[in-house]
Parts: structure tokens; sequence; C-alpha cells
């Protein structure tokens, strides 16, 4: 029986984990939803034939990855916008479109081979393009443990990174609200609902107030 170790600790990683157990009932998954129950001894204790890494923010050991074959998911069009925040750094230079790539993890920071790719749209909230993104993931993960896959190399030229946001990032400043449009004022609001650390606006006496809501007009 074909086992299938499944490790994250994001939400939208562990509904895809639990649609996939509950759709190929004839495989052996072992499912980790947060960190404090990862430990590194699990991995050689289950022996997987995959492990997925979805929405995991931690290096894995060059170990594990020589010996496991090991795939992770990356909402971006890879080779760009790799690195920290993806869907918040695409949003904010006014990308649309994106895409839910699923690559075999290497040495360097998303920079493994491809295996699938699929178009995502960064349209509305936060939670919206976490609905697709989680629906695209499975669909995406199902096809390649079913029936196999292929590897694609990343075009390394064509590569970009982004740097993870701190919560200070997401203040609106004066300077932004001065030189932006509404449109770009809009995506940053929307890409910083939670469970991100809202967008705010520092007031008068100290205090912030926080923007988890707006809209423009053309």
């Amino acid at each position: 029986m074909k086992k299938i170790l499944c490790i994250t600790y994001r939400s939208w990683a562990s509904e895809i984990y639990n649609s996939l157990s509950s759709a190929l009932p004839n495989l052996d998954f072992k499912i980790i939803n947060n960190k404090a129950d990862y430990d590194e001894s699990i991995i050689d204790e289950f022996n997987p034939d995959i492990i997925l890494w979805y929405g995991w923010s931690w290096i894995v050991p060059d170990r594990i990855l020589d010996k496991y074959m090991s795939l992770c998911l990356h909402p971006s069009p890879l080779p760009k916008y790799r690195g920290g925040s993806p869907i918040q750094n695409q949003i904010i230079a006014g990308e649309k479109i994106s895409a839910v790539t699923i690559f075999k993890m290497g040495k360097g920071l998303d920079d493994g081979d491809i295996i699938s790719q699929s178009i995502l749209s960064l349209e509305g909230d936060i939670k919206d393009i976490f609905k697709r993104m989680s629906d695209l993931g499975f669909s995406s993960t199902f096809e390649i443990i079913t029936n196999g896959y292929l590897l694609r190399e990343q075009d390394h030229k064509q590569a970009t990174n982004c740097k993870r946001r701190k919560p200070s990032d997401s203040e609106i400043t004066i300077h932004e609200i001065k030189n932006n449009t509404a449109e770009y004022l809009n995506n940053k609001i929307r890409m910083l609902t939670d469970p991100y650390p809202n967008a705010f606006i520092k007031c008068k006496d100290g205090t912030k107030l926080y923007l988890i809501k707006s809209y423009y007009k053309i």
C-alpha cells in the first residue's frame, strides 16, 4: 500500500489533505496539521512513498529530500515569485492571474522541477483565493498520485524572488495614500484579511485603525 505523509500548519493545506484521504481510501495517509506535532523521526518511522509539504515554512533537511520524494505547493507561476508571501506580493504588484504550482522540492528556495501548474485567479478576498487554491491543489495532487507525473525543470533565468512580509508592512501610510491609486490601496486591504496581519492606519493617539473591507469606483 502506497504511503503518503502530509505535513502542514495551514488550514487550506489541511483541507487538501483531508480531501485526498477521503478520495483515496486505498492509500495509507498520515496527516500532521501543526508544527507542534511534527518531529523528523516520524518520517523515518512511517517511511512514506511521498511527502507533501504544502504550506510549510521551515527548511526541510537535505537528508529528507535525498531519501524521500517531497512535493510542495507554491501559489505562483514559478519560477516567478519564489519566496515568502507570494499571494500578497503578487496582488500588491497588480497581478490578477497566478498559478498553483506543484513541484519536487530541491535544495534551493522554490527552485525544484515543476510537476503541474494550474491557473489561479487572484480576484476576491483571501478566503476566496484560498478556496480556489485548495480545490486546484486537491485535483492536481489527486492526478499526480493516481496517474504519475513528469518533471519539468524551471527556467531559472526567468526567476524572480519576493520576501516574506512583516506585520509592520501592513501599515498604510500617508505617503501611500497620496501616491497610489484606489485600486492599489484596495488590493493592500483585501490581501491582508485574516489570517494575515490586517492593514492598518496609525492614528494621532498612537492607536491603530484596522481596515478589513474596502471597495473603489473607477
